[in-house]
């Protein structure tokens, strides 16, 4: 989340690859990691970054975004060994409840016309770390730990 952000100044946020880590977190180690680890990574990132005014949303909405990943993906991932249809669509609709959720937030914050300008960019936030999720989850389905 730290190190690669790109703002979005109409929203005061930013654009980064964290929910890579909040896949990999729910999928190797199930919801309950993806939940802590998605709120709490995420909204501390905010807070060091200087974007304390969204670190409640990012609380809420990246533990659930991990938690969802977790609960949809993470047995499916611990039995097939690899990255197939269904754990692909737990991260999609995760990186589509992270987008909705900060359309929410945002609109609530600033004006959801202006919020509407910040979907694409969490989209391709994402579904990005989804693409970026999929290799590193494959490598280590391979591994055993």
């Amino acid at each position: 989340t730290m190190v690669i952000n790109i703002p979005m100044v109409a929203t005061q946020g930013f654009i980064n690859v964290g929910d890579t880590v909040i896949f990999l977190s729910a999928l190797m180690m199930g919801p309950r990691v993806g939940f802590i680890a998605g709120g709490l990574g995420s909204a501390l990132a905010d807070l060091l970054l200087g974007y304390a005014h969204w670190a409640p949303w990012t609380l809420v909405i990246k533990a659930v975004e991990g938690l969802i990943a977790g609960v949809l993906g993470y047995s499916i991932y611990r039995q097939e060994g690899r990255v197939g249809g269904r754990v692909v669509a737990s991260l999609v609709i995760s990186a589509l409840w992270m987008a909705a959720g900060y359309y929410l937030a945002g609109g609530l914050m600033v004006g959801f016309d202006v919020a509407l300008t910040s979907v694409p960019g969490n989209l391709v936030q994402g579904l990005g770390s989804a693409v970026l999720a999929w290799p590193l989850l494959q490598a280590f389905a391979k591994m055993r730990f």
